[in-house]
């Protein structure tokens, strides 16, 4: 038997923890137990038919705001699922589904429940829908979850899709505000008849290359004007484009996906960002045949962290920016602890000449290279033709740190290569612990420097003693204003 002190003080405190005990002890007993409500964070995520295979972002603190998750602290009441063959999907791989999956959306949107409740479009494992160029519409009434278990492709081909819809995308989410694409399934672009085309640059049994001009094909997803979105556990590939894009969103949280394509496949950007912000890319695998991650103009805040990128493709780009005299600004972005392998490039920023703005606050960090043709590459007379005039105007490139990067490269280019405007030099480059080595031989190719201002803070390999030093301080006040105003 518990004995209290005499001593009221001491009476009052013990009453006091022992009380508290007892809520915390009673409180975790009713998240726990099975009979009582879910705890959307002590629930294990093997494949399943569970919407709990993954846990969306809690990203505002209020508790009333219908586009964000139920917090694991208030009482779930139900999860509606609407499974897509209850709304007259085959999955047969041969019946167009889109019908059926547009009807689930705009039910699942639309839930009239209590504010407690999420949406769950359900497409099933062991299934294969086909789904023409769609648009899922937001806002909605609940958080949304759209999960994805089975296998989601388009009708096959460039001369399959139907006439009248939109050839540059496929599946579209505008103005969702709230929204989780999770699952163990397939998202599968079909893009091999897209890729062949004569209009694309493709390679053919002999591996040359023929480049006769653009022409449309559907990037798999896009995400536009949305916000509150977290992509884990899909996979998506054969895109016939990029394998998905985000315009115009933020708070957006990916992991745990997985992006492949041919390495020979045209223009199949894993995951392209444009004006968008907070975006979170952590432990995911992409190859493919461009970059795996691109950053257009307008992106910031991005984070980049445990990404597995190759073999194949273009590696991590910011850019291409500043196309037809345009003005971009990037800025607040990091990549770290990171492996590329076997690709064209490492970690690359690329501009357009006569372009305008600033690339700025970048930091590449722990990224391990694996026979990779151009590990750290700046590269300001970016070109996909041989005939782009020299101009004077350029996108200003400042304050970018390389910290630890390390591996092999491919001794056909130089290991290092800072080619920057003739008129708009690139400032504040800071390098330090950097060891590259050829993938072959003993031979070390020394880095390549071109208007670049910057610093080594220690020994690298190769070394390094091309940079020039104490750009003009007008010079860079002037170049840096041009993106403040955000």
């Amino acid at each position: 038997m518990l004995k209290l002190s005499r001593d009221p003080f001491l009476r009052y405190t013990t009453l006091i923890i022992i009380t508290s005990s007892l809520f915390s002890y009673e409180t975790e007993a009713r998240l726990l137990h099975p009979n009582g409500k879910h705890n959307l964070n002590s629930i294990p995520e093997p494949p399943s038919l569970s919407l709990y295979q993954s846990q969306p972002p809690s990203i505002s603190p209020n508790p009333n705001d219908p586009s964000q998750p139920p917090s694991p602290c208030q009482d779930l009441d139900q999860e509606v699922v609407h499974d897509v063959r209850n709304y007259g999907a085959v999955g047969d791989g041969i019946t167009d589904d889109t019908d059926a999956f547009k009807t689930a959306w705009d039910s699942a949107c639309n839930n009239d429940k209590e504010d407690n409740t999420v949406s769950v479009l359900l497409v099933p494992f062991g299934l294969t829908f086909v789904i023409h160029s769609t648009i899922f519409t937001g806002p909605c009434r609940s958080y949304q979850y759209f999960q994805v278990d089975g296998t989601i492709v388009p009708r096959d081909g460039p001369e399959s899709w139907p006439s009248g819809f939109n050839k540059r995308q496929w599946l579209v989410f505008y103005r969702v505000k709230g929204m989780a694409l999770i699952g163990s399934g397939v998202i599968d672009g079909r893009g091999q008849k897209w890729w062949d085309l004569p209009c694309k640059p493709h390679r053919n049994i002999n591996k040359t290359t023929t480049l006769t001009g653009p022409c449309e094909s559907p990037a798999a997803l896009r995400f536009f004007m949305s916000s509150n979105l977290s992509i884990k556990g899909v996979t998506i590939q054969n895109s016939p484009q990029f394998h998905m894009t985000f315009d115009g969103c933020h708070e957006v949280h990916i992991g745990s996906l997985r992006i492949t394509s041919p390495s020979s496949s045209p223009n199949t950007d894993g995951i392209h960002i444009d004006n968008s912000n907070s975006v979170e890319i952590h432990n995911s695998v992409i190859s493919n045949g461009d970059d795996c991650i691109s950053m257009g103009s307008g992106s910031y805040n991005i984070d980049i962290r445990n990404l597995t990128c190759g073999p194949g493709g273009h590696g991590i780009s910011i850019g291409s920016l500043g196309n037809q005299n345009s003005r971009a600004c990037v800025s607040n972005v990091t990549v770290r602890d990171s492996f590329i392998k076997f690709s064209d490039n490492g970690v690359r920023i690329k501009t357009w000449q006569g372009g305008s703005g600033s690339v700025s606050d970048v930091t590449f960090n722990n990224i391990q290279m694996d026979t990779v043709r151009n590990p750290i590459i700046i590269d300001q007379y970016y070109c996909t033709n041989k005939n782009c005039p020299n101009k004077t105007n350029a996108v200003f490139v400042n304050d970018i740190v390389y910290q630890s990067i390390k591996g092999t490269y491919d001794r056909r280019s130089p290991p290092m290569h800072f080619g920057c405007s003739n008129s708009v030099p690139c400032a504040n480059l800071t390098l330090s612990d950097i060891d590259l080595v050829p993938s072959k031989g003993e031979m070390v190719v020394d880095p390549f420097c071109w208007n670049a201002y910057g610093v080594v803070d220690e020994f690298s390999v190769p070394s390094i003693s091309c940079f020039k030093s104490d750009p003009s301080t007008l010079l860079l006040g002037g170049l840096l204003g041009e993106c403040r105003e955000r």
